[in-house]
């Protein structure tokens, strides 16, 4: 016995060497299902076991967190990236919610706000997932909505919460009880001590339920009468965004001091997009348009092309001082050029992502921080004159800078609650060769409930501003959408898919992002190692939430970080914060193209999770 015991000792410590992660590789041949909650991940390979396909997958996993409330609710929004496997293309789905009728910059300006809130009925662009989702599956999907959403529906009859989800609730209970229909949902336990839902206790959604079954009934009843597929979809999109549903939203936001219309939503539509891309040593890596932060990415690669990152070494004090003002320079552009392309003059894309444009902003990196790094003007590299040049010299005046000697004073700051503001991400792949990448978010807790649709509102619009001065392209009006955080990411090699990538975090998450695909890219880590390996967070960009505040100079480094590092980087200048984990909650899937498999990757921070086969 005792030698049994000694040999199984053996073989577990040389497991236990062996697994250089935290958590294992995901591999599989046939399928990977990877998203924020266990559950959820369940539902995707629930839906992949009916015979659906990535993009069938990807939906029930959305529509699932959506109902867990993972940090994003029904009536908020989804940005994709899908590789079409016939087509050999990514596409970029656009989703995103737009600003109602009504709200003006006139409009906040006279009460009093400098940007529109961060919460309340008043912060919700129009629901964008429930079109996100049937476009998705409309254009590449196989399965019917009633199987799609079985998991999700199943859920809004009762499903054990967790207490991540849980302990938000009771924490903002406060806020909640502001708003009528979200009290009669998230707080089951009035006048007890503990309002909100126990963890592990059957957590009931009975009005979303009946929504879903509403749209669910409308496609099954248009099958029986003859309809197509995509028919029938269409008749659940419809009865959403212009029937009974989309009346009692508008009822009720208006009702709850909101601004939509009857026309907000019939006029609103998914947007399927060619994404941006640029080509970093032969990797062609995609990001949505200029509408969210992901072309921040792209612009960042190009600039460090022209750099031996290898050289300098992973997480050197050059390493992080190269990464770092790259960063400042990209985002610097984000914060000034990027804004809905629909409205007024299109952003200086072109400009922004030519590689003679990233050598000039290259020479920029010095060996201490520069803390004024400013937008640069990338008119010249696409032939053109910058309209906004009076508007770039008043930039500075109109900038909220929050400098303290101790600029971060650990994850409970409130400055960097919001600059982290968290949402969910959704991988899938199939071995017919979809790919899907999403970075959904909105309506997370607290959240305003619209009436006895169990919909929670998005709070997108406090990413708009108020001041052109700002951004002149990210102005507030009504019919707009906000520039936004989210970024889903896919990167090509050879003409096949690559990496898949998406992280949740706010304005961190084009930090993380790159800092993995370097990862990969560059020290040629597993997709696993590359999610869980330190990377450095920057705050001197401004941040998409809140006062919209910067802090220039403010770094987040790993605990494990060595004090030579740390004592380099203080010589040039950086003002630094400790956290024990400081990858970004990455998700992801590496395709191994020699043996046929998937490689999943999957977040070591919070609940993320994964399902092979």
């Amino acid at each position: 016995m005792k030698k049994i015991l000694a040999a199984l000792l053996i073989v577990v410590s040389q497991n236990v060497l062996a697994q250089t992660t935290q958590k294992p590789v995901l591999h599989g041949k046939n399928w990977v299902a990877i998203t924020g909650k266990p559950l959820a991940a369940t539902a995707g390979a629930m839906t992949f076991q009916k015979g659906g396909n990535a993009v069938d997958a990807a939906c029930a996993m959305l529509a699932a967190t959506c109902t867990m409330w993972d940090v994003l609710s029904w009536g908020g929004e989804t940005q994709a990236l899908i590789y079409h496997p016939g087509q050999k293309k990514v596409f970029g789905i656009n989703a995103l919610g737009v600003a109602p009728s009504g709200a003006t910059v006139d409009y906040f300006k006279d009460n009093d706000m400098e940007y529109p809130p961060a919460f309340g009925p008043l912060a919700a662009t129009t629901p964008g997932t429930f079109g996100g989702i049937i476009t998705m599956l409309a254009e590449y999907g196989t399965l019917s909505l009633k199987d799609v959403l079985e998991p999700a529906m199943q859920m809004a009859q009762g499903y054990p919460i967790e207490a991540q989800t849980a302990n938000q609730i009771e924490s903002n209970k406060d806020k909640v009880k502001e708003w009528p229909y979200s009290k009669a949902v998230f707080l089951p336990h009035m006048g007890e001590e503990r309002e909100a839902p126990h963890a592990g206790e059957i957590f009931v959604q009975e009005d979303l339920y009946n929504t879903l079954k509403k749209l669910v009934d409308t496609e099954q009843k248009a099958l029986s009468e003859g309809k197509s597929r995509k028919e029938a979809l269409q008749l659940a999109y419809d009865r959403f965004y212009t029937g009974d549903i989309a009346e009692e939203i508008v009822r009720s936001v208006k009702e709850q001091g909101g601004l939509f219309e009857m026309e907000d939503l019939a006029n609103w539509q998914v947007k399927i997009e060619d994404p941006l891309h640029v080509n970093y040593k032969g990797i062609d890596v995609f990001k949505l348009r200029e509408w969210t932060q992901g072309p921040a990415l792209l612009q960042s690669l190009n600039i460090l092309e022209n750099f031996d990152l290898k050289k300098m070494g992973y997480n050197s004090a050059n390493y992080i001082n190269t990464i770092y003002q790259t960063m400042s320079l990209a985002f610097a552009d984000r914060d000034f050029y990027y804004g809905d392309p629909d409205f007024g003059q299109a952003s200086p894309m072109e400009g922004l992502l030519s590689k003679q444009y990233a050598k000039e902003r290259a020479k920029l990196i010095q060996e201490r921080n520069v803390e004024d790094i400013g937008p640069g003007d990338p008119y010249p590299f696409q032939g053109g004159t910058n309209p906004f040049k009076d508007l770039l010299e008043k930039r500075k005046d109109a900038l909220s800078y929050f400098e303290p000697e101790n600029p971060i004073s650990g994850l409970e700051d409130p400055f960097l609650e919001e600059f982290l503001l968290g949402t969910t991400t959704v991988q899938a792949a199939d071995a017919e060769g979809w790919v899907v990448s999403i970075t959904p978010s909105g309506g997370w807790v607290p959240a305003v409930i619209a009436g006895e649709t169990g919909i929670g509102l998005s709070q997108r619009m406090q990413s708009f501003v108020l001041n052109e001065k700002l951004n002149p392209f990210n102005v507030l009006e009504p019919g707009k959408r906000p520039r936004v955080t989210l970024t889903p990411s896919m990167a090509l090699k050879d003409g096949r898919p690559f990496l898949s990538f998406a992280v949740q975090g706010g304005d961190t998450q084009d930090q993380n992002l790159l800092q993995f695909f370097l990862n990969v890219v560059e020290f040629d880590m597993t997709v696993q190692e590359a999610a869980e390996a330190a990377n450095i967070n920057s705050y001197q960009m401004q941040s998409s939430f809140g006062a919209h505040e910067s802090k220039p100079g403010a770094i987040s480094l790993s605990t494990q970080t060595p004090p030579w590092v740390r004592n380099e980087l203080k010589k040039r200048g950086y003002k630094m914060d400790f956290q024990e984990r400081t990858s970004g909650p990455i998700n992801a899937i590496w395709f191994d193209w020699k043996h046929g498999t998937f490689w999943g990757g999957s977040s070591n921070h919070g609940e993320d999770y994964g399902i092979a086969w």
